[in-house]
């Protein structure tokens, strides 16, 4: 059993939200500054789940002043506290990159009805 088993074995009990891309997820990222810690939101659309198992990822995409900001999250790091969905996206592929090109109303993704 090599140090990778290890911690997957480890991390694999640890409960994690169910989502899929086109989802709008809100992150609660834990920031330590000198002695301090504290959570700091991230919101907007999964656009990518990549991996598997404690190497899974993935990437979060909102638009902040017609910039758009990209961030990668690992799945099962100690850092990420909670992952929230907002909305259910309604998608027909995995990799929703071409929100990238679009703005505005264009670059929304249908809500997914239960």
């Amino acid at each position: 059993m090599g140090l990778l088993d290890s911690v997957e074995a480890r991390n694999s009990d640890r409960n994690v939200t169910e989502f899929k891309p086109g989802d709008t997820v809100r992150v609660q990222v834990r920031i330590v500054e000198g002695e301090k810690q504290r959570l700091q939101a991230f919101q907007g659309i999964v656009i990518q789940r990549k991996g598997a198992g404690v190497r899974e990822t993935f990437t979060v995409r909102r638009v902040t002043g017609g910039i758009g900001v990209e961030r990668i999250f690992a799945l099962r790091s100690p850092n990420v506290s909670q992952i929230e969905v907002l909305r259910r996206g309604r998608t027909r592929r995995a990799r929703l990159y071409y929100l990238r090109d679009r703005k505005g109303k264009a670059a929304q993704v249908k809500e997914r009805r239960n």
